[in-house]
């Protein structure tokens, strides 16, 4: 197990830049998710810790030993790829002995770890068969089991699941979680994929442009995103941001809506220190929309459905009110009695909601 910690890491191929200055603590025995879109900077962060990067600036501590110049061999870390990177010739067994015969271990040291490994994966029965002859969640188990034989300090995980079929990644997701708890070790885990980051990992760091934004619990990051981006990234369906505008007059101030107002006491972030004419976004989880029945508390307003999305136990009901489109999340058998075109009463908790600066994205309070 290790500490690791990054240092203002920096990294540019010619005019683009991939990291811009990447500041990270990863906790001894940590399952760490990083989560971010498409060249957000996830695998360079990821080779830059390896040491396959060479990086323009910063510094890579692991255990408070800088390895920044340490070549990747003297690193002593593992690296699972989105492509399984395995040796189409060699059987199961031969792939995992690999790296413990470039070692140079004793055979009948490198026999027990090849058995220990298959035994902790569950792959056993195909230690004498080829990578073609596997299924694919045979081969994702194989090629984390290269590097779980290697004992490292750190294991990095680089879109691991991309590959495989939905099924198949809801079950290896439980996997990692149970390799994670049995081999106590310190991981980071990259993925795109926000479901697999905030069910895996213990904290996650949101990472943009090469820069993370954020670090929390998936609590931590549902309830207080610090930014717009978090908000929409973070939450599924993503959070609804709508345009509103502070407004005083001598009846007080309030916030306005496209199709609705609110008083400005009622708001879970104060806005005094602002002047009116302030333009904001106003963050509603499609969760904390509710349908107007007899209780009507909150702030009531009216919506037209334009198309309904059948999940399953749940329907998503995408929605225009007042010029603003929303999402709301309703049961299935509630969904089904839903059609477009339909005007339905709607109402939400201002407590419930969070307030982003318009021209900056930073949320307040």
């Amino acid at each position: 197990m290790a500490t690791l910690r990054l240092e203002c890491l920096r990294k540019s191929y010619g005019r683009v830049s991939a990291l811009n200055g990447v500041d990270l603590e990863v906790h001894d025995g940590e399952f760490f998710a990083l989560l971010g879109p498409s060249a957000a900077g996830k695998t360079t962060t990821l080779r830059a810790i390896a040491g396959l990067e060479t990086l323009d600036g910063g510094r890579v501590l692991l255990d408070g030993e800088d390895l920044t110049e340490v070549p990747v061999r003297r690193r002593n870390m593992a690296m699972v790829f989105q492509s399984f990177a395995l040796y189409p010739h060699l059987s199961t067994a031969n792939n995992l002995a690999y790296p413990l015969r470039e070692a140079g271990l004793p055979r009948r040291e490198i026999a027990k770890r090849v058995q220990e490994t298959a035994e902790l994966l569950r792959i056993t029965h195909t230690l004498k068969r080829k990578p073609a002859s596997l299924s694919g969640g045979e081969q994702q188990r194989l090629a984390i089991g290269r590097a779980i034989i290697r004992q490292p300090r750190l294991f990095l995980l680089d879109e691991p699941l991309t590959n495989l079929d939905a099924k198949l990644r809801h079950a290896m997701r439980a996997e990692f979680k149970r390799l994670h708890r049995e081999l106590k070790a310190t991981m980071i885990f990259a993925t795109p994929d926000q479901l697999e980051a905030l069910s895996m990992g213990q904290r996650v760091g949101i990472l943009r442009d090469g820069r993370i934004v954020q670090i929390g619990t998936a609590d931590e990051l549902y309830l207080g995103p610090r930014d717009n981006f978090v908000a929409q990234l973070v939450g599924d369906p993503p959070m609804n941001l709508i345009p509103a505008t502070l407004r005083r007059d001598r009846n007080g101030a309030r916030l306005e809506l496209p199709f609705a107002a609110i008083d400005t006491a009622r708001l879970p972030s104060s806005v005094e220190a602002f002047q009116p004419g302030t333009e904001f976004l106003l963050g509603i989880r499609p969760h904390d929309l509710r349908l107007v029945g007899d209780d009507r508390r909150g702030i009531a307003f009216e919506a037209e459905i334009r198309l309904a999305e059948p999940q399953g136990d749940i329907t998503i009901l995408d929605l225009h009110a007042g010029g603003a489109d929303l999402r709301l999340v309703v049961a299935e058998i509630e969904g089904a009695r839903r059609t477009p075109g339909e005007t339905i009463s709607l109402a939400f908790e201002p407590a419930r909601t969070r307030l982003f600066m318009k021209d900056s994205g930073l949320a307040l309070g």
